[in-house]
């Protein structure tokens, strides 16, 4: 083992565990000891559970090992229930917060063998409100978010594997900024009991990590979905390239890298072909800021009566917002939902996966923002699987990320295939 246990991949560490090699204690102390040197700068986590997470990996160490991650620390966004931590979504009405149980994700890690680090920063309610978390690469730019401190630790190496939420761009868009690997799996796929519920239509929990088969592991865990056989060749893939309607929104060096990364994969062999989304599928960037602010105005009725004051001034607004969405333009934006699924769905029978923006661009400078969720919104609301991959650079050094877009429910061969991709772009 060359690397400082900390650098290790999830899946790397856990066979390093399994082979006697390193132990879980070894692992938790090296993410610890990187934690204390780095997150006062950083401020990825809100709360961290250093001794028991030690005296959980001494009791792991001596136990058989209970599965794929046996033994690796997982960090989890500050809107997932933890009975053993506080879990107070950013926001002073919740401050002290313990929950009663896990949320259901958490158990099941647990359950699995994993040790939960701790808490990680998140913006207020999952929603527009930012946390002080800092983008590793250069602290004077936003990380993303909603999940800002999930995908900071784990591109700054202070833990191998985090979870968060997407309701909008919250998984894709911070893993791209961030330079790490973000899955958003189809909708569903992981259990929402236990997570502060925002929209209760696009809500998906995902997944944070430095590889795709950590990624695909944890999702297997969690929600038993099939494996992929990383060791299996796979075919080229058949690539639609879908710039979408949006494209002129993209910052030019975010373009050009996509288009670098089109040519790249084609000269690899897959069959790259230019793809305009079917109208039904465009109309939902207007559709999915409707549902979520509808939805989200009303997820929050009892903070709105009882504690008004403290809700941000942003979310506020988003608040405001959607209270403004009548019942009947939510129910068209819903259709609309239910229409592009379809359309999708027979667009995908032609293509393996699409390649399309993560974001507009590299992590925009300040922290006053966590950028714009323009380029996820429509996949989170057809409810589909996305990864991003890490791709080039922008032009203050920071990094870029390319979005494959699988047909839903094809998490595996998206994942199967997301490896092939990042194998041809390496």
């Amino acid at each position: 083992m060359l690397s400082p246990p900390n650098k290790l991949s999830a899946c790397e560490a856990a066979r390093e565990i399994r082979a006697g090699r390193l132990t879980a204690e070894a692992l938790v102390a090296a993410c610890l000891e990187r934690i204390a040197a780095r997150d006062p700068e950083i401020k990825a986590w809100v709360h961290l559970a250093g001794d028991a997470a030690l005296a959980h990996a001494r009791l792991l160490d001596r136990q058989p090992s209970r599965g794929l991650l046996h033994g690796v620390p997982v960090g989890i966004k500050d809107i997932l229930d933890t009975a053993d931590m506080p879990t107070e979504h950013n926001s002073p009405i919740y401050a002290g917060n313990r929950p009663l149980a896990d949320a259901a994700a958490v158990a099941l890690l647990r359950k699995a063998g994993c040790i939960i680090l701790g808490k990680t920063a998140t913006a207020e309610f999952a929603n527009m409100h930012p946390p002080a978390t800092c983008n590793p690469h250069n602290p004077a730019h936003t990380p993303g978010g909603s999940s800002s401190g999930s995908a900071a630790a784990v591109a700054d190496r202070m833990v191998p594997l985090t979870v968060g939420t997407q309701t909008g761009g919250s998984v894709i868009r911070p893993a791209a900024f961030c330079g790490v690997v973000g899955l958003k799996p189809s909708f569903g796929s992981i259990n929402r009991a236990g997570v502060k519920q925002g929209s209760d239509s696009l809500d998906t929990v995902g997944l944070f990590a430095t590889t795709v088969e950590d990624v695909a592991v944890a999702l297997h865990l969690l929600s038993a979905r099939a494996l992929p056989d990383f060791t299996a060749r796979v075919a080229a893939p058949r690539i639609g390239f879908a710039r979408t309607s949006r494209w002129k929104d993209a910052e030019p060096s975010n373009q050009a890298s996509l288009e670098a990364a089109a040519a790249r994969l084609a000269a690899a062999g897959a069959q790259v072909v230019d793809v305009d989304l079917p109208g039904t599928v465009d109309a939902l960037f207007a559709a999915q800021p409707r549902i979520m602010n509808f939805e989200t105005s009303r997820a929050l009725a009892w903070e709105q009566a009882e504690s008004h004051d403290l809700i941000s001034a942003t979310l506020r607004r988003r608040i405001d917002e959607g209270w403004a969405v009548s019942r009947e333009e939510y129910d068209a934006a819903l259709q609309a939902g239910r229409d592009g699924r379809r359309q999708f769905a027979d667009l995908m029978r032609g293509f393996d996966l699409l390649l399309t923006p993560a974001a507009r661009g590299e992590a925009p400078p300040g922290l006053a923002s966590t950028g714009d969720s323009l380029f996820n919104g429509i996949w989170t609301l057809l409810g589909v699987p996305c990864i991003t991959l890490p791709y080039g650079k922008g032009p203050k050094g920071l990094p870029l990320g390319v979005q494959l877009v699988g047909a839903f429910g094809d998490d595996s061969a998206l994942l199967s295939r997301a490896q092939w991709v990042a194998n041809a772009l390496a």
